[in-house]
């Protein structure tokens, strides 16, 4: 019914007038929220509808509707707020009121709807990196740069997300602390030539022993330095001191060359002269332990035939002695003076000359 009816004036929409300032004037404020009020009740289950005063008072239209459709959208909300679907690789955190609760496992799971409880996802297989550079002093003092470089998984998802303040900041710490411990107990030289491999095994068990302890529910899973430098201030004098440690290295190198070159050569002749001289001694012992077995038994015949013994002795020496002599025999009865050199005549010419003599003789 429209407000103005014809014939009648104009109607109050807020009541008939009584006790709300009548004829036309504003609406009795307390009045219109008394009657939404007993709406609101007849919602939750109370009276519905009622009276105001002695002239009773009328129901807001649409007002049931309303708030049976809020009353729906808040019932579907809390459903869709309260389901979740963990992936495998994630796991679920549910804060209840702010504070960690529980872990969802991966699956469909439900939770109390917001602000009662909320759900923070951590993803437990992504492998996470740091990075980080830092100067530091290895054992025999040498200044050198690191660039290192850790990669983790988030392995207990309530711890990694509430035990520590700051992830990163806490694994940083933690990694140039191990590195500084790693780096401070060797020597440059083995720093940069040495087995890589070692040191990043004994620095990662010490950054995973250190956030154990912190309860930071991270894995660490590989610890690779990067580069190892000298700063640019001390690279000139460090370049220096390397090149003095390779012609170092290049001279213990050639005199073991020379040292493997000489010394077998020299094992080699010192056997040799062993050798003859051995050889020299068995001979000389042999022929000495001989002649002194001929003397014995000479001297044996010599006692048993002197006579003939004495002969046999002299005609030996002497055939001895004239084999190893040139000999010239003359009668005896010619008195001529020889002049010639009769004793090159036994000598033979040489075959140069041989041969030139023998040609003459057939030319003629």
């Amino acid at each position: 019914m429209a407000w103005n009816e014809p014939g009648g004036g104009r109607r109050n929409p807020w009541g008939d007038g009584k006790g709300g300032g009548g004829g036309g004037g504003p609406p009795d404020l307390e009045e219109m929220f008394a009657n939404l009020k007993r709406r609101l009740q007849g919602l939750l289950g109370g009276k519905r509808g009622g009276s105001s005063g002695a002239g009773g008072g009328t129901e807001l239209p649409g007002t049931g509707g309303l708030g049976i459709l809020i009353l729906g959208v808040l019932v579907i909300w809390a459903l869709v707020d309260s389901f979740h679907v963990i992936d495998q690789r994630e796991r679920g955190v549910v804060l209840r009121f702010g504070k960690a609760d529980r872990v969802l496992e991966p699956g469909p799971r439900f939770t109390l709807p917001r602000p009662i409880e909320r759900v923070e996802r951590v993803d437990v297989t992504q492998v996470r990196s740091m990075s980080s550079r830092v100067s530091m002093l290895t054992r025999d003092e040498n200044l050198v740069n690191i660039d290192f470089a850790v990669q983790y998984l988030a392995s207990d998802a309530a711890r990694f997300l509430f035990k520590v303040r700051d992830v990163e900041d806490t694994l940083a710490q933690v990694s140039e602390a191990a590195v500084r411990q790693v780096v401070g107990s060797r020597t440059l030289d083995d720093v940069q030539i040495g087995n890589r491999l070692e040191f990043t095994s004994e620095a990662r068990d010490i950054i995973q022993r250190l956030l154990d302890s912190y309860e930071a529910g991270i894995t660490v899973n590989i610890v690779n330095f990067q580069d190892v430098v000298v700063p640019e201030q001390v690279k000139d004098a460090f370049d220096d001191a390397i090149k003095a440690r390779e012609d170092e290295q290049r001279a213990i190198n050639e005199a073991l060359a020379y040292e493997a070159d000489i010394v077998p050569r020299a094992e080699g002749r010192k056997a040799r002269v062993l050798a003859e001289a051995s050889a020299y001694r068995e001979s000389v012992v042999a022929k000495a332990e001989g002649d002194a077995r001929r003397f014995t038994l000479l001297a044996e015949q010599y006692r048993a035939a002197p006579e003939v013994t004495r002969k046999r002795l002299y005609l030996e020496t002497m055939q001895e002695v004239l084999s190893k002599t040139p000999k010239i025999l003359i009668d005896g009865e010619n008195n001529n003076m020889l002049y010639l050199p009769l004793d090159k005549l036994v000598v033979p010419p040489p075959p140069e000359r041989a041969g030139a003599s023998m040609s003459a003789g057939e030319g003629r």
